[in-house]
């Protein structure tokens, strides 16, 4: 079978060859540094060679569970923020079906826990008011506030609707192998559980029953989502030369392009099903690599829907960004334009051809435009949209991620500044044990 492949041809009349090829002895530092644990973070290096470590006697487990939940419950809700949601609404949305919502499949996967909207929250709870229902809450602490609150409602709502005993049968807990107030709970009631192991965190976490419960629950091939990360391991590898190294060569590019004054990084792609794909490289990207005052800023696009509003300032704005294309080389179903004998809205020309073919040249178009207006780019290529090819691009993407923030010499593997607005909240909110805060911040509001 074919690999993704990335091309940084038109990104080479803004940074040269020999720029990026300099990189190659930081990215084997790098790169020696995640295999040999050595490097800032390396107690959460967990993912690095989480795909060859699957077994298929764990494969098996959650297929079985995802199996159980499929047979038993109209909707399954996947109560998780960030990380905890992000990878599996990724691959459910680019592998499913997007009308699938509209034909009453079973089961319907929605997702909470991740935002505090009262009225996103209460329609939820309208909407499963009549449904058999089933809940993944995924969350290492079981304290998340904006999970911990969805979980605390819809918990409480599937036992008045089922009565305790069936509910626990269909609550699934994802968390910590031994503490936190999730694993307690789970363990007082009884849940069937995963672990979320200590040395992933949650942007690398996709691979893990955190996202392979949901996407097994959405009827989604997980063997061959495992296997593709498993083929890029092996083609992302330290023992990869740098200039077979799809990883590698992102990584240096892109660091190239931020040292040249390029702060700015666009994800772009031409098939709507990525849109939370690109949310999920946003939060991988913007997480890892935000620190110290240095980072490049991540942005996404969804082309051509974007090319009416965004189109213009990516063409013609300040001249602070790259593109990074993710195009999908063959769609999976075939639709051809029909002939019109009327020809009013002059489409006769297009007559025949496929529409992935018109989109093609609308992403042709758009990538010849764009450097024209000063916007290096680069594609990654993936043959078709299917589990192998998504999980290829998952682990492409995680490793480098990883390389890319010791370019910067960053921790790419925590987030101390997400920690900022939580302590505020809880304070403005009168948590226990925030007492100083709270005063300090009722003084600054004064």
């Amino acid at each position: 079978m074919e690999d993704i492949k990335l091309s940084i041809e038109s990104s080479l009349n803004f940074v040269s060859k020999e720029t990026i090829a300099a990189y190659e002895a930081a990215v084997k530092k790098g790169l020696t540094a995640l295999e040999n644990g050595t490097g800032a973070g390396n107690d959460f290096l967990g993912w690095l060679h989480l795909p060859s470590s699957v077994t298929a006697d764990f494969i098996a487990d959650i297929q079985k569970t995802a199996d159980d939940l499929r047979a038993n419950c109209e909707v399954v809700v996947v109560a998780g923020i960030g990380g905890s949601y992000l990878g599996a609404k990724a691959v459910i949305d680019a592998l499913g079906n997007s009308f699938a919502w509209l034909q009453s499949p079973k089961p319907v996967i929605v997702f909470a826990g991740n935002n505090i909207g009262e009225d996103y929250l209460a329609e939820l709870s309208e909407y499963l008011k009549d449904k058999k229902f089933g809940i993944i809450n995924i969350s290492k602490s079981g304290t998340t506030t904006e999970t911990a609150l969805a979980f605390r409602l819809l918990k409480t709502q599937l036992e008045n609707q089922m009565g305790k005993a069936e509910a626990k049968k269909r609550i699934v807990a994802v968390t910590d192998k031994a503490k936190g107030a999730l694993r307690t709970l789970a363990t007082q009631e009884g849940y069937k559980t995963y672990v979320i192991p200590d040395n992933v965190g949650g942007r690398f976490s996709v691979l893990t029953p955190v996202g392979l419960l949901p996407i097994a629950v959405a009827g989604l091939d997980i063997k061959q989502l495992i296997a593709g990360a498993v083929r890029m391991e092996q083609v992302c590898g330290i023992n990869t030369p740098f200039a077979k190294n799809p990883a590698a060569i992102y990584a240096a590019t892109r660091n190239a392009l931020y040292r040249s004054g390029k702060k700015i990084e666009i994800l772009a792609n031409f098939q709507p099903k990525l849109h939370y794909f690109a949310e999920w490289w946003k939060q991988l990207y913007g997480e890892s690599e935000g620190k110290d005052n240095k980072g490049i800023f991540n942005a996404a696009v969804d082309f051509t829907t974007d090319l009416h509003s965004m189109g213009q300032w990516i063409q013609e704005g300040e001249r602070s960004i790259f593109e990074t294309v993710v195009s999908i080389e063959k769609p999976n179903k075939k639709l051809e334009v029909p002939f019109d004998n009327d020809n009013l809205d002059g489409l006769n020309f297009l007559a025949g051809k496929r529409v992935d073919f018109v989109n093609k040249m609308a992403e042709l178009g758009t990538m010849l435009a764009h450097v024209d207006g000063g916007v290096p780019n680069m594609k990654v290529s993936v043959p078709e949209l299917n589990a192998y090819y998504i999980g290829q691009l998952i682990y492409f993407f995680e490793i480098a991620c990883g390389i890319s923030g010791y370019l910067l010499e960053v921790n790419p593997f925590n987030q101390p500044g997400v920690e900022a607005y939580k302590k505020n909240m809880f304070a403005l909110l009168n948590k226990p044990g925030y007492e100083e805060a709270s005063k300090a911040i009722q003084a600054r509001l004064k």
